[in-house]
């Protein structure tokens, strides 16, 4: 090392102590090197025109003047005569030149000695120290970032060939052999990059140069040119490099290897896209859809689901294992068509030995290599099919696993020269199959409990069509195009005595198993009621006091499921063929929509009262006179709920249009429905809908005949010549026994009980019915009579006579009714009489 001299200003000096201050700046004209060549006296004899800037004189004043006049303090060139002065090598001194301005500059300065045989004997080159100094740290700055690892540096000169690089094993994924035979240095990136990942490079750069804007935190693709298939993302910043003169040089660019965090930050994107995907439907087979999108092309290039058939029904899978079937329900591919040569979608497939073992366990299965594969399977052409695409280089198959069952298979594969599956992607592959398998769990079980819902509801609606004397009927029921799927709609026909009917629609508020029981709990009840011949207005009563007693001793249903019988709605109305009379109330359900045998459709003038457990406000009924080919159309008010905001009168045009049509057509009721429906509904519901569509119907002229008596008791003898009669009009003849035997307890009983007017009617229909009525509100009671007992057998005998026999209330009284089967007449048990 050369010795080092340090010198001050000198004490009592007159020159100003404050030092001058020169810009550090390297591009400054005063921060530039000086030279000066010495004699032996220590007189300039020469130096660069940059002592200019550094002294304050202009060259020709420096020459000839002792260089102990320019500094302050001793230096070399005090002592050159000096035999001992001459020294091999260089000295480094630090002074202080006197600047003409009076301020002393602070120097560092190189003394070389040169031959003592010449008139030149120094040559002493000086800069000032902070120039000096920003130099020094300059170069520790570059070679600092030349040979450190972490980050890497680049420089490109204009034409963007690399002149320096900081590339050393290791980095950037290159090892010492690499490095050694393809250096970077004097290479386009266009000879170390794949084309395209070069191609962006050169165009940011290009900008860099033309714009000077730099180039900041750009995350880029750089996989190189001798591994396209490792992958590698790079994060570069750069800036453009200028001369002293402002002439553009190049780029320095610097940059970081990402690619870890890329990886991670990219399979926490995928996770957080299946999050946000997987579930949002409680469709299986869009679960599977969305899995397969999902994936694809983040992470596979071609991606399948296969699921155990039993899932597809809406059953638990059995175990999984070597031939259990498989369906393939959904398939992705990156390139847009699912290859030929593998199971296509909706194709049965059987999972196999090696594969059902480890799936059966949850395990994935990983083949980083198929080309190796394919040669040790070659001979199974169906493992062929099952796991290797043509253009497939890995796969990674992973069971779809939820509650402890295997519900079916994922399968993914790679291809081209796209990086192999690895174990890396394992864990991630699995999550998502995890996430994935849980919500098609959660649709399996809302498809079997659909299922249920659909098979109880079906269970507890009446036939679609039926056609008795007094009707011809058919119902249309759609459920709710959304994932609330069977509701609370429902519709029922009921045949009265008499042959009168009674046409019921309702609707229970919410979705499910809750709507659907509580829809059968109300049928039930107003099956019964029914079976009481109430009037509409009686039985919505009745109705509506078994709701408000369910809800105070039942708790209220909870859950999105559920649903609480308070709120739901009913209408009643009972049709008799015989006078054409229709009476019919309403429990807060729209009103129906009727057309006349003339064609005009309208919609019934009914107020309909509140909702059943509501309570406080009495049911209103409305009677109507209904000839022959009228058509009653009862709707649920989902219906039109689709409306826009105010257009339900609009919808409820709609639908009388479309009636008037499909009835003008001529068709059947179920023809009528479906018509009305496809022309209400442009789409799938929000809600269920039920629409029970009813053509009423006469009885035949002369299939009823009725008569009026006195309350003596003449007259029954009178009633049974008048049965009789009758009985030989119409053709039955060998019911005259049984019919005179029912006729004569009912008028006598009339007779003795109630009194005057007694009526009597006959009607033949699919059966023989016969009434009596009276003014008495009294019911008669069926009992067995004792053996002393004078009387009690009335009743008692014309059940064993009567296939069924009951009573009703009217405004004027009560009237007891009998149905007998036509033809023969059934046999007496001994003892009745």
């Amino acid at each position: 090392m050369a010795p080092t001299a340090s010198h001050s200003p000198e004490r009592g000096s007159r020159v100003n102590p404050t030092t001058h201050h020169y810009d550090a700046d390297p591009g400054s004209p005063r921060s530039g090197a000086a030279a000066f060549v010495l004699d032996g006296h220590g007189v300039v004899l020469q130096c660069t025109a940059s002592a200019l800037n550094l002294t304050g004189h202009p060259v020709h004043e420096l020459h000839g003047r002792r260089m102990a006049e320019l500094v302050i303090g001793p230096g070399p060139w005090d002592r050159i005569d000096e035999e001992d002065s001459w020294r091999p090598d260089p000295v480094e001194v630090r002074t202080f030149v006197r600047h003409r301005d009076g301020l002393p500059v602070e120097v560092d300065a190189e003394v070389m000695f040169l031959p003592p045989d010449g008139r030149a004997r120094l040559l002493v080159c000086a800069v000032p120290s902070a120039a000096g100094r920003r130099w020094s740290e300059d170069q520790a700055l570059i070679r600092a970032l030349f040979t450190q690892t972490r980050i890497g540096l680049l420089v490109v000169d204009a034409d963007l060939l690399v002149t320096r690089a900081n590339l050393n094993p290791g980095f950037f994924g290159l090892s010492a052999e690499e490095l050694a035979s393809r250096s970077p240095r004097g290479a386009r990136f266009e000879e170390i990059l794949v084309p395209e990942d070069a191609a962006a490079v050169n165009e940011r750069l290009k900008r860099v140069l033309e714009t000077g804007e730099p180039l900041i935190d750009w995350e880029h693709s750089a996989r190189r040119l001798s591994a396209p298939e490792l992958e590698r993302v790079l994060s570069s910043s750069g800036f453009r490099l200028e001369d002293p003169q402002g002439r553009v040089i190049g780029v320095a660019t610097v940059f970081t290897d990402i690619t870890e965090q890329h990886i991670a930050r990219r399979r926490l994107a995928l996770l957080h896209t299946a999050a946000g995907r997987l579930g949002q439907t409680l469709d299986v087979t869009d679960n599977a859809e969305e899995l397969t999108g999902t994936l694809v092309p983040d992470l596979a290039d071609l991606a399948c689901v296969d699921l155990v058939e039993a899932v597809l029904q809406g059953q638990e899978p059995g175990p999984f294992s070597s031939g259990t079937p498989l369906r393939r329900i959904a398939t992705a591919s990156a390139g847009g068509a699912w290859p030929a040569g593998v199971y296509q979608r909706g194709e049965v497939l059987r999972a196999r030995d090696m594969e059902s073992e480890a799936l059966r366990d949850g395990q994935a299965v990983l083949a980083p290599d198929l080309e190796s594969l394919r040669e040790q399977l070659d001979p199974d052409p169906e493992r062929q099919r099952l796991m290797f695409p043509r253009s497939a280089t890995s796969a990674l198959i992973v069971p779809l696993h939820a509650r402890g069952r295997v519900l079916g298979v994922l399968g993914m594969w790679r291809e081209g020269d796209r990086v192999p599956f690895s174990p890396n992607d394992v864990p991630l592959a699995e999550e998502i199959a995890s996430r994935a398998a849980l919500s098609v769990e959660n649709a399996r079980r809302y498809t079997s409990e659909l299922r249920t819902v659909e098979t109880l509801q079906r269970s507890l609606l009446p036939p679609a069509g039926m056609e008795i004397s007094a009707a011809e009927t058919a119902g249309t029921y759609v459920p709710a195009g959304t994932a609330a799927g069977v509701g609370g709609s429902w519709y029922d026909v009921i045949q009265l005595s008499s042959t009168r009917v009674a046409f019921v629609v309702g609707d229970v508020a919410g979705h499910g198993l809750g709507a659907t029981a509580t829809m059968g709990r109300l049928r039930t009840a107003v099956q019964t009621l029914a079976d009481l011949d109430l009037p509409p207005e009686e039985l919505l009563t009745h109705l509506d006091d078994l709701v408000i007693r369910l809800a105070y001793t039942e708790p209220a249903s909870t859950g999105s499921g559920g649903s609480g019988v308070v709120g739901a709605t009913c209408l009643y109305c009972v049709y008799d063929p015989v006078t054409g009379r229709c009476v019919m109330a309403s429990a807060g359900h729209p009103t129906p929509v009727l057309t006349s045998p003339e064609g005009h459709t309208r919609s019934v003038d009914l107020k309909p009262g509140p909702a059943l457990g509501v309570g406080g406000m009495p049911f209103e009924p409305v009677e109507l006179h209904l000839g022959p080919g009228s058509v009653l159309a009862f709707y649920t008010n989902e219906l039109l709920a689709h409306a826009e905001d105010g257009a339900e009168d609009g919808q409820l045009r709609l639908l009388r249009d479309g009636l008037d049509a499909a009835v003008a057509a001529g068709g059947s009721p179920a023809d009528i429905g479906r018509a009305a429906v496809d022309h209400v509904l442009s789409e799938a519901p929000a809600d269920d809908v039920a629409l029970l569509v009813a053509r009423v119907k006469a009885l035949p002229e002369g299939a009823t005949v009725a008569w009026r008596f006195t309350a003596d008791p003449s007259v029954v003898r009178q009633a049974r010549e008048l049965v009789t009669a009758q009985l030989a009009e119409w053709g039955l003849e060998e019911m005259a026994f049984t019919t005179e035997l029912i006729v004569s307890e009912l008028v006598t009983n009339a007779i003795r009980y109630a009194g005057p007017p007694i009526g009597l009617r006959l009607i033949k229909d699919k059966t023989l019915i016969c009434e009596v009525s009276d003014p008495s509100q009294t019911q008669p009671h069926l009992r067995r009579a004792r053996l002393t007992d004078e009387g009690g057998r009335g009743l008692f005998l014309i059940a064993q006579l009567a296939r069924r026999w009951g009573s009703r209330y009217t405004p004027s009284g009560k009237t007891i009714w009998t149905e007998q089967a036509l033809g023969a007449p059934p046999e007496i048990p001994l003892g009745v009489f």
